[in-house]
């Protein structure tokens, strides 16, 4: 019965069937990996969320502001906007419409924030007309939270000049625009004013697809498990054991 295992055949599909399961064993574990670390991020967004909003001096003082990403704030300043922006093919809602986004200058510093003020929709009889947009004068207070700059979308060579654009690199709007703007955006949030609406989407911080990824891995390292036992054990023993009978 044991020259079953004798075979070179054997152990070369022993070799593959350990290499297979070892591997995707290895990747199902570095899903969960990854899950566990988005989970903490996630913690850790949940935790600057429950901070009290940042005012102007520490806002505008913080040193290392990036890895501040989510934090509140609550702000005053100014509108610059002559510096106005509108973000085409931006989603809010199912619906497709302009991200607008003013600079604002902050009170008491020579600092300026890139604020991504809201949503509105846009015209598709005249891609070229922009929407009403109501942007007060003089001092103004604004609630929100501390964002990386907009994310970007595929576009042609050109469309990044103008009002209307499809993306907007921040290091290269400093230099357009001459504002000593920091490294960071702000995600102005609250009720619908001013033409805008507000309603962002949540962090997507994708921990379910990790799950989902380590159970595929985790299930095809069983497959080979099983059906290697079956095919280079079981099977081959009963067939073994079938020949020996009179």
């Amino acid at each position: 019965m044991t020259s079953v295992f004798h075979s070179p055949r054997f152990w070369l599909l022993t070799l593959a069937a350990l290499l297979a399961a070892g591997v995707t064993f290895s990747l199902g574990e570095w899903q969960l990996s990854r899950a566990a670390q988005k989970e903490a991020l996630h913690a850790a967004i949940e935790m600057k969320n429950g901070l009290s909003p940042l005012g102007n001096p520490a806002f505008s003082t913080m040193k290392d502001i990036a890895n501040e990403t989510h934090r509140r704030v609550s702000v005053q300043g100014v509108w610059l906007p002559a510096h106005t922006i509108y973000l085409d093919n931006r989603p809010m809602g199912g619906k497709t419409g302009f991200w607008v986004l003013t600079p604002l200058a902050l009170q008491g510093s020579s600092q300026v924030v890139l604020v991504q003020r809201g949503w509105v929709p846009r015209d598709f009889t005249h891609r070229t007309r922009l929407p009403e947009v109501a942007t007060p004068a003089g001092l103004v207070t604004v609630e929100g939270r501390i964002a990386p700059p907009p994310s970007k979308l595929y576009e042609f060579k050109g469309e990044d000049a103008g009002r209307i654009r499809q993306n907007l690199d921040l290091n290269a709007f400093r230099v357009e625009t001459g504002l000593p703007l920091l490294g960071v955006a702000l995600l102005q949030t609250g009720a619908p004013s001013e033409g805008l609406l507000r309603e962002w989407a949540a962090p997507n911080l994708g921990v379910d697809k990790h799950y989902g990824y380590a159970f595929q891995w985790f299930a095809l390292c069983g497959l080979v498990v099983v059906l290697y036992v079956w095919f280079q054990v079981i099977h081959p023993l009963r067939v073994q054991r079938r020949a020996q009978l009179p």
